[in-house]
């Protein structure tokens, strides 16, 4: 990892690149793991994905699939795995397990999302690879982390929103249980393990020691609710769901215009006294009921029912440019073929073209982040299966 003792120019191209020459290996299945890398990959990481022979990440399997009729590819996969390269062993197999530990001798990071026990049975653990790479850090995101009495237990997204407790808050207060649309719990286990990687290269350079990190997705989940915990802490009473309202700010949620909803948030006294003026009901606010952001939380049904009247009149269109003119936030509900087309997405140059390994042109939504106001290119197209067998393979002694 010599590239951590360089000091280079603030405005040279390698500042997009911060983690070139670590080399990453990614043993891992659909999202945690897959994100986690590519976290890594997108700032220059040399990951290299190992998959199994034959179909290799679940993730390949999901469609939409696209490309011609005889070789069609998933854009799901193609979506976590730029920046990569793959290579496919049977770790179950004792030369390809041997292949494994080769590669694994001249790493900087394992990262893996399997059952805990799973990479023991293999040979493949932490204190086995520390034997042989002193200097390793090795990454396990698992379901509910390495040790006590869930350790053991398989999960998915849904089911650690459930557990976690989000699933408890998301939705109408009078609707069936409901899951954040976007997996929620993947991601931020894959963020977790990123962050925690970047932060560990230090200490390893430091004192040439390689560390185990344990990511449990449901104590991440659980680690950003810090609102809703200490909600509990404070009230020792359980958070509700609330739509898209707040329970301590208003009016700062979805309403009906005329033909659409918008999304307001008025989260300061003078925006709310703004949002008063701009609807022509100034006495709401010297209204006892809205006197403070507080007292506007508890009373925003009444508060809703209030501003819904007089959002009626007009468009959804209409009270977004006289709110937000006014610096009022206040945005549509937009679809995600908005968003990707929105101005400010092509301003910041988030979409991204991108080749499939079978020719097929289309995007993904790259690295958002800047570094001196360039973005890091994506450097590899998603790989195929296997793709770099001889490349990588061919090179170990």
């Amino acid at each position: 990892m010599t590239h951590l003792n360089q000091k280079e120019n603030m405005h040279s191209p390698t500042v997009l690149a911060p983690l070139s020459g670590v080399r990453v290996i990614e043993i891992c299945n659909v999202a945690a793991g897959p994100f986690c890398s590519l976290l890594l990959a997108d700032m220059g990481a040399d990951v290299i994905k190992l998959e199994s022979p034959g179909s290799g990440d679940t993730l390949r399997a999901w469609p939409p699939h696209t490309g011609p009729e005889d070789d069609r590819l998933s854009e799901n996969f193609a979506s976590l795995n730029r920046n990569k390269r793959s290579i496919t062993l049977d770790l179950k197999n004792k030369e390809e397990n041997a292949q494994a530990k080769a590669l694994l001798a001249g790493a900087d990071v394992l990262i893996e999302n399997n059952r805990p026990g799973v990479m023991k049975r293999l040979g493949l653990d932490f204190e086995t690879l520390r034997a042989i790479n002193p200097k390793l850090l090795y990454c396990s995101i698992s379901a509910y982390g390495q040790t006590g009495p869930r350790a053991n237990e398989g999960g998915f997204d849904v089911t650690i929103q459930a557990m976690s407790g989000i699933m408890s808050v998301t939705g109408e207060a009078d609707g069936a249980p409901v899951k954040c649309g976007v997996p929620v719990a993947d991601f931020t286990a894959g963020l977790y393990g990123a962050m925690s990687i970047c932060a560990q290269l230090r200490q390893v350079q430091t004192t040439g020691q390689g560390v185990h990190i344990d990511v449990p997705m449901m104590g991440t989940s659980l680690a950003i609710a810090a609102l809703q915990t200490s909600e509990y802490f404070g009230v020792r009473r359980d958070p509700v769901k609330l739509g898209s309202a707040h329970p301590r700010n208003a009016p700062y949620q979805a309403f009906l215009a005329q033909d659409d909803y918008l999304v307001m948030a008025a989260g300061t006294q003078s925006l709310w006294e703004t949002v008063c003026k701009i609807l022509q009901h100034e006495a709401w606010i010297d209204d006892p009921r809205f006197a403070s952001t507080a007292l506007r939380a508890q009373n925003q049904h009444a508060l809703k029912v209030l501003i819904e009247e007089v959002l009626q009149f007009y468009t959804a269109a209409h009270w977004i440019a006289a709110f937000s003119q006014a610096g009022v936030p206040c945005c549509p509900i937009n679809r995600y073929s908005d968003v990707l087309t929105d101005p400010q997405t092509a301003a910041m140059e988030w979409v991204q073209p991108l080749h499939m390994a079978n020719g097929h042109a289309t995007h993904t939504v790259g690295t958002p982040l800047k570094f001196n106001g360039a973005a890091a290119p994506i450097a590899r197209r998603p790989p195929r299966l296997g793709e770099h067998n001889a490349e990588i393979l061919k090179a170990q002694p």
